[in-house]
Parts: C-alpha cells; structure tokens; sequence
C-alpha cells in the first residue's frame, strides 16, 4: 500500500485522531496551562511526523470511554493495556511498556500485603473498565471489588474509610500514599500491566504499519529516550523479542 493510501486508512478525516486516556498518569498528564505532555503524546507526535498528518488529540478521563468509542469513529490511534474484552473491537500492537498494577492500602488495613488483602475479604475499591480492574475481576477476591468510576471518587472513598484498599498503577499509588500518613503501596505487585498503541478493527495495513513504527521506536533507542524524559525507566520497555508468544 502506498503511502497516500496508507494514511487514508490511518485517519480518514485527514487528521490523525490520537486519543489520550488520562486516567493513566504514567503516560498522560497536563502542563501547566492545561496541554497534554507525557509518554502517549511524545509518541504520538513521533507517529505524526512519520506519517506527515496533522496531529489532534481526543482526550478522555477513563480508558473505559476510549474502549467503548472505538466503534464510534472518535480516534483513529489510541494507547491503552492489552485485553482480550478490548481486543474485539481494537486492534492491538505487541506492548511496549510494562506498569505494575498495585493495591494502595489504607492506615486502617491490617493487611501487610497484597495476598493478605485479598484473603481478609475487605472492600477495594477500583476503576470501572480499567485494565487493572479488567484483570482483577477474573481473579480470586472479584466478590470484594468496589467500583468507581474514576481514581478521585475511589480516594475519596478510601479516605473516608468506605474500603480498605485501592487498586491502580504503582508510580500513582505512591504517590498518593505519599500524602497519606499510615497509607502503604502493598507488595507485591498483583498484576503487569502491558500498555500498547492501537487502531479500531478494520484497519489491517495500519495496524501493521502501527506495529513496524513501535518496533522501529523500540529497537533505535527512541522508546527508551521517551520514558527516561517522563520518569519511566529504560528497564520498563518491553523489546519486541520479549512479546513473542504473548497472545494479548
């Protein structure tokens, strides 16, 4: 396929549609004056200029609202953790990076950590439709979990001690319990979150192309440049002979 046409089936409209999903903190954030920055959009301008689009993006608060529009011809490219519920309507790269998904315990959780958690039986809260959640839904304690629809409400929940526990991503996790005296990230990790660019299905030559870029970023360095800028170590990226039989 021809570049023309490869980009005609990239963005139709023209205009590559990237969506940004900044539920994510690790790969998404705002600057001061409120303009995206962070992991997804560097790598999403390295896709623009590949292409030679106009790049735009399409920001979304919960990756369950980028999931859900992915019939809705919103985004023509979007960054999200692999799924196999996602997978039927996206069509997936091989993941480039690994986040640790993580229980942030309150000060009243006797847990010590994150088996105990599961096992007492107490309440944690979760984000519905995020990959963490996803996972954690199919594993022992799913009877426990308390969904939210967003990160704030699930803190907000945790403070006013309605669960025990939160799950989310590691690097915010710490964060949050840096600002809560007794509060602890529990240990260990209760899933690897493997994120990956995306197209909607029906986009089989950019899907491929999407793939021969990632791989292009990785195997140059360029990957690795991106997440030392925004905090992320080198060691997070996932090399393409690392994914081999990884069914996603």
């Amino acid at each position: 396929m021809d570049q023309p046409d490869l980009n005609r089936e990239f963005a139709p409209t023209g205009v590559l549609r990237v969506a940004l999903n900044h539920g994510n903190r690790v790969l998404v954030g705002r600057d001061e004056a409120g303009k995206p920055v962070g992991i997804s959009v560097d790598i999403a301008n390295a896709l623009a200029r590949r292409l030679g689009l106009p790049l735009e993006f399409v920001e979304f608060d919960r990756a369950v609202d980028v999931s859900a529009s992915a019939t809705q011809d919103r985004w023509d490219v979007c960054f999200l953790a692999v799924d196999p519920e996602r997978a039927r309507t996206i069509a997936f790269t091989a993941p480039y990076v690994r986040i640790e998904g993580c229980y942030l315990a309150g000060p009243d959780c006797e847990a010590t950590d994150a088996l105990q958690l599961v096992a007492s039986d107490a309440a944690v809260g979760t984000v519905r439709g995020s990959a963490y959640t996803l996972t954690l839904q199919r594993q022992a304690g799913a009877e426990n979990l308390v969904m939210f629809e967003n990160i704030g409400a699930a803190l907000s929940a945790l403070d006013r001690h309605e669960v025990a526990a939160i799950a989310g991503i590691r690097q915010a996790m710490e964060a949050e319990a840096a600002h809560r005296p007794g509060s602890r990230v529990l240990q260990p990790p209760f899933m690897e979150i493997r994120q990956a660019m995306a197209v909607p299905q029906g986009r089989p030559a950019a899907s491929r192309a999407l793939s021969e870029f990632l791989n292009e970023l990785m195997q140059t360095g360029a990957l690795g440049d991106i997440l030392e800028t925004h905090g992320v170590g080198r060691g997070s990226a996932i090399m393409p002979e690392q994914t081999e039989g990884d069914t996603g």
